[in-house]
């Protein structure tokens, strides 16, 4: 890829406070059309990642080059970047088109509100006021304002939080379509699905620093998995299986040769057993021990 395709250009990023050192030597790049997902669990470091490279919180040290150039000031960069943050705070009293009307108001340059609306299925809630929007709708429109200003590079916090599984499909396709048109998006998200179906490319963080990157399917092969049993963690302590991973309610454990531990979850009695290929999930798992959180 040509570095003229790269619109954002973070190297050795860091951020201390006191003993912690929440981000501890950070480099990340965005292309032109691309999604990348930062993955993480909670004090990973991913969301003070992101926000250095929204320009909402300043690194103790390192670099950040928007659009190939050190030169941009921060007025250009803000008027070329869309941000939806996890949590989103709007004027309760206004309407959904208000709303829509303001934000952009704020930009030189706007996508056209129709389209929006149109995009983000907002039209029968134009005349409603903030405060009578449900949490999904309110996310909906959190998302279509990270938009309106026809930015080139998108950051996309857990944009599907509160979505119902048909309003969760259909942003994805939203970004997708986006993406199709030269944006490029960083997305953080919990949904190991979502980050696998629509990204180019996954950055996985622990401790404040990453761990591993690439492709999902790169990080799979890469990851040496084959296959993957798991099972309700209750039984855990009946079987004598090695490198048993214990996350939320089940137990996990990475096999070449699955017969043999087959035989052992029979033999105690566990019937209610998953084989499956690896997905990003249990890659996530094996570098950190955890899912995400």
């Amino acid at each position: 890829m040509e570095a003229s395709n790269l619109v954002l250009v973070a190297t050795d990023l860091k951020k201390y406070y006191q003993s912690v050192k929440a981000v501890d030597g950070v480099s990340v790049e965005l292309r032109k059309g691309e999604v990348i997902s930062i993955l993480g669990p909670n004090g990973a470091g991913k969301t003070t990642t992101v926000e250095m490279l929204e320009g909402l919180r300043k690194p103790d040290s390192g670099q950040i080059v928007y659009f190939g150039s050190y030169e941009k000031t921060v007025d250009e960069v803000k008027e070329r970047i869309g941000v939806c943050l996890q949590e989103n705070f709007f004027f309760e009293d206004l309407t959904v088109l208000e709303t829509l009307r303001l934000y952009a108001s704020f930009y030189q340059k706007n996508l056209d509100i129709d389209e929006i609306v149109e995009t983000f299925q907002l039209g029968e809630k134009l005349k409603t006021k903030i405060r009578h929007l449900s949490g999904g709708q309110k996310q909906r429109l959190a998302v279509a304002l990270a938009f309106i200003n026809d930015p080139d590079i998108v950051f996309l916090d857990e944009p599907t939080v509160g979505l119902d599984p048909q309003a969760r499909r259909h942003l994805w396709d939203v970004i997708l379509k986006y993406k199709d048109a030269g944006k490029s998006i960083i997305l953080t998200t919990h949904y190991m699905d979502e980050a696998h179906q629509l990204s180019d490319r996954v950055y996985i963080m622990d401790h404040g620093k990453i761990i591993a990157h690439g492709t999902p399917q790169e990080l799979i092969t890469s990851s040496n998995l084959n296959s993957v049993i798991e099972f309700p963690k209750q039984y855990a302590d009946k079987v004598n299986i090695q490198e048993l991973i214990i996350s939320g309610e089940y137990a996990y454990v990475t096999v070449n040769d699955p017969i043999p531990v087959i035989e052992k979850l029979l033999s105690a009695n566990v019937r209610n057993f998953v084989l499956r290929h690896p997905t990003l999930e249990d890659v996530f798992l094996k570098l950190t021990g955890r899912k995400i959180d």
